[in-house]
C-alpha cells in the first residue's frame, strides 16, 4: 500500500446544521460532506434520489473551478464526495433546492501528500500520472464480480494483484449477472444504497492498493436501456455515478460490448458527452467492445481506444491510424484449469504469446483468467491468482518498467521478429519463433540482453556496435525478447521528461495511384446480411515494401450512424455484413481497406456496395 502524508482537512460552513465534517484527508483521497434532511424536507422529498438537487462549486488554490454533485445515500442522507487535488484552501458554495443549504459558503484546507494523482493520456498514445508527471504503465486484470463476490476472496485477489504490480482492474458497476443489476437498481429511480456502499468500500480498497479501476457502466445486450428507458432516468443515473465515484482513481468504460446494444453508438455518445461535461476530475473515457472501439473516435468524447481481439493485423494497422492510447482488454482469457467460458479463451502458453504480440502492436494489455474474471457469473477462486499467465504479466511489467515505455512505438526495420523502439535509444524485439534475427538500428554501441518472458530472467550478451544487429536467441525451444539498449543514454533520460523527441504521426496515403493494392473480390453488386462473401486483395506491383502487408477491412453505413465494424483482416478470406450497423434497407455500405506495408507506411482505400435485406 502506498503511504500518504496525512494533512489536516477542516471545513467552515456559516450557520449550517445537519452536516458532518470530513475527517483528516490527504490530497487525491476522497472525503464525504454529509447532509441530513430534516422532517419537513423529508416529507417534501420522499425520494431524494429523484427530487433533491444539490451541488458544490469548488474553487482550487490554483483558481480552477469544479462542480461536485451530491448523491442520495439512503434515508435522509445526501453526500458530496470530494477529493482535493492541490495543497491550500479550497473555497466552495452550495446550491440546492433545499433552502436551508442553498447559498452556504465554506472552505477546505488540504496539505501536500505523496499521491501520484489520476492518470491522463500522454505522448499521444501513452499514459502519465497527473500529480507527479511520471509515466503510467497500464497493466490490467479483470474482476467483473468485484462488487458482489465474497469479501475474503476479493481481498485475496486484489492483494495478489497489487503484489504483482497490476495497475488496473476492470469491473462492472452492476456486477457480473442480471440479478446483480436488479439488486443494485430495483427501480429506475431508486438505487439500493447498501449495494453501492459496499461497492464504495471495495473501490476504495482497490485504489488504496495503488490500482486504477476501469469501471463499466452497463452490462451487454441493452441492459442500461432496460434499466433506464428514458434519457432523464439515465441522466439521473450518470449524475449519481459521477457524484459517488468521480473522486476515485478510475477510467470510465461506457458499455460492455456496445455493439450488442440497439443504437449503441448514440447511447454511448449521450453517456460520453455527459461524462466529458460533468465529471469534475476529467477521468479518461472509452467503452468495452466486441472488437474495436476505433469506429467511435470521431464522436469526440473518447480519450482512448479499446479492443477485445488478439488479431494482430487489426491491432497493428489501426494503431497507425489514430493518435490515442490503445488498451486491449480481450487478447484471450487464460484457462489455467478453471475451464473455458468463451471460444476465445486460450491456454497459458498461447496467452503469453498473445500478450507480447499485442504489445508489439502498440497496445497496453489487460489480463483475464477464467477462474477469476467472473465472466458469465462463473464462480471465482483465488487459487488461480498463481497462474502462469499472471506470472507472465508480472515478468512483462518488470521488463517494461525499466524501459522508456512512454515513448516506444511499433518499429518495422526488423526481420525474424516484431518490434517496438525509441529509435537510437532502445529496441525491443519479440521473437515468437526462434531463429535468425536482423535489426537495423542507429549506429551506436548497445547493451544486448535476451529476456525470457516465461521466467522473467535475463541473459546478458556481449555489447554490440553498428547499424545492423544479427543474432539468435539463447535457445530454440521457446519465445524470447531481444533488447538492444543504450543503458547510459536511458539513465540520462530517467527524469521522466516526456517527448524527448516528438511522437511520430504519419499521414495516411489515400491516393488511388499510390495505394499499392486493390480489392478484386467481391466485385460490384449487391450484398445481403444473410450470406458470407469471399474477399481478396491483390498487390499491384511487388516491391520490397509490399513483401509483407497487413490489412484490415472495416464496414460502415454512414447514413445510419452506427459506426464502423471490423469485417475481416488479411489479404483474403471471407466476411459477413453485420446487421447491427444497418437501420433501414437498402443501405449503402462503405468498406474501407486500411493497410500497413513492411516499412510501416499506412494506406487506405474505399469500396462501396449496396446491401439489401
Amino acid at each position: 500500500m502506498r503511504k500518504f502524508r496525512v494533512g489536516l482537512l477542516t471545513l467552515f460552513i456559516r450557520s449550517l446544521t445537519g452536516q458532518t465534517i470530513c475527517p483528516p484527508t490527504p490530497i487525491y483521497q476522497s472525503c464525504d460532506l454529509v447532509f441530513e434532511l430534516d422532517d419537513a424536507e423529508a416529507k417534501a422529498h420522499p425520494n431524494p434520489y429523484a427530487s433533491v438537487n444539490m451541488h458544490a462549486e469548488v474553487r482550487s488554490p490554483k483558481h480552477a473551478t469544479f462542480k461536485l454533485p451530491a448523491f442520495w445515500d439512503g434515508g435522509r442522507k445526501m453526500i458530496i464526495r470530494f477529493s482535493p487535488l492541490d495543497a491550500g484552501q479550497w473555497d466552495f458554495r452550495l446550491t440546492s433546492n433545499l433552502a436551508r443549504f442553498d447559498g452556504k459558503l465554506g472552505h477546505v484546507e488540504a496539505l501536500t501528500g505523496d499521491a501520484r494523482g489520476f492518470i491522463r493520456p500522454a505522448n499521444l498514445r501513452h499514459w502519465k500520472y497527473s500529480e507527479a508527471n511520471k509515466p503510467h504503465l497500464w497493466m490490467g486484470d479483470t474482476l467483473l464480480s468485484l462488487a458482489t463476490m465474497d469479501q475474503s476472496k476479493f481481498e485475496a485477489i486484489v492483494n495478489d494483484r497489487a503484489a504483482r504490480e497490476f495497475t488496473h482492474i476492470r469491473t462492472q458497476l452492476f456486477g457480473a449477472t442480471a440479478q446483480d443489476a436488479k439488486n443494485a437498481y430495483p427501480e429506475a429511480d431508486k438505487p439500493n444504497p447498501a449495494y453501492f456502499q459496499e461497492l464504495d468500500r471495495r473501490l476504495q480498497y482497490v485504489n488504496k492498493k495503488g490500482i486504477v479501476v476501469d469501471l463499466m457502466l452497463g452490462q451487454a445486450n441493452n441492459q442500461l436501456r432496460q434499466l433506464f428507458p428514458t434519457w432523464q432516468q439515465r441522466e439521473r443515473f450518470l449524475k449519481y455515478v459521477i457524484g459517488r465515484y468521480s473522486s476515485s482513481n478510475l477510467t470510465w468504460l461506457g458499455l460492455d460490448e456496445y455493439e450488442s446494444y440497439a443504437d449503441g453508438r448514440a447511447l454511448l455518445k449521450e453517456i460520453g458527452d455527459y461524462l466529458k461535461k460533468n465529471d469534475p476530475y476529467g477521468h479518461p473515457r472509452s467503452t468495452f467492445t466486441e472488437g474495436s472501439s476505433a469506429g467511435l473516435q470521431s464522436d469526440g468524447w473518447m480519450d482512448f481506444i479499446s479492443y477485445q481481439t488478439a488479431d494482430d493485423q487489426a491491432c497493428a494497422v489501426e494503431r497507425q491510424l489514430f493518435t490515442k492510447p490503445f488498451v486491449n482488454f480481450g487478447i484471450g482469457a487464460e484457462d489455467s484449469g478453471a475451464g473455458k467460458t468463451r471460444q476465445t479463451d486460450v491456454d497459458s502458453d498461447a496467452f503469453r504469446k498473445r500478450l507480447w504480440n499485442v504489445t508489439m502492436d502498440g497496445h497496453y494489455p489487460s489480463f483475464a483468467n477464467t477462474g477469476l474474471s467472473g465472466t458469465g457469473g462463473k464462480a471465482v477462486d483465488p487459487k488461480y491468482t498463481e497462474s502462469p499467465g499472471a506470472k507472465a504479466m508480472k515478468a512483462w511489467f518488470d521488463f517494461f518498467d525499466w524501459t522508456r515505455h512512454w515513448e516506444l512505438d511499433p518499429y518495422f526495420e526488423v526481420d525474424g521478429g516484431r518490434a517496438l523502439a525509441l529509435d537510437g535509444v532502445e529496441y525491443i524485439v519479440y521473437v515468437e519463433k526462434p531463429g535468425l534475427i536482423e535489426v537495423t538500428v542507429e549506429k551506436h554501441s548497445y547493451n544486448v540482453y535476451w529476456f525470457n518472458p516465461i521466467t522473467g530472467e535475463t541473459v546478458t550478451m556481449k555489447n554490440f556496435k553498428g547499424e545492423k544487429f544479427v543474432g539468435e536467441p539463447p535457445t530454440k525451444t521457446q519465445d524470447w525478447v531481444l533488447q538492444l539498449s543504450r543503458d547510459g543514454r536511458k539513465e540520462s533520460l530517467r527524469n521522466y521528461k516526456f517527448e524527448s523527441r516528438p511522437p511520430f504521426v504519419q499521414e495516411i496515403e489515400l491516393s488511388t495511384e499510390k495505394v499499392p493494392f486493390q480489392l478484386i473480390a467481391p466485385r460490384d453488386g449487391d450484398l445481403t446480411t444473410k450470406k458470407e462473401y469471399a474477399f481478396e486483395l491483390k498487390i499491384k506491383k511487388d516491391t520490397r515494401a509490399t513483401r509483407s502487408m497487413m490489412y484490415v477491412l472495416t464496414g460502415e453505413v454512414v447514413a445510419d450512424g452506427q459506426g464502423s465494424r471490423i469485417l475481416a483482416t488479411g489479404a483474403r478470406g471471407s466476411f459477413r455484413v453485420p446487421p447491427g450497423i444497418i437501420k433501414k434497407f437498402p443501405a449503402v455500405l462503405n468498406v474501407r481497406i486500411s493497410a500497413v506495408n513492411a516499412n510501416g507506411k499506412a494506406y487506405a482505400a474505399d469500396k462501396v456496395y449496396m446491401v439489401t435485406e
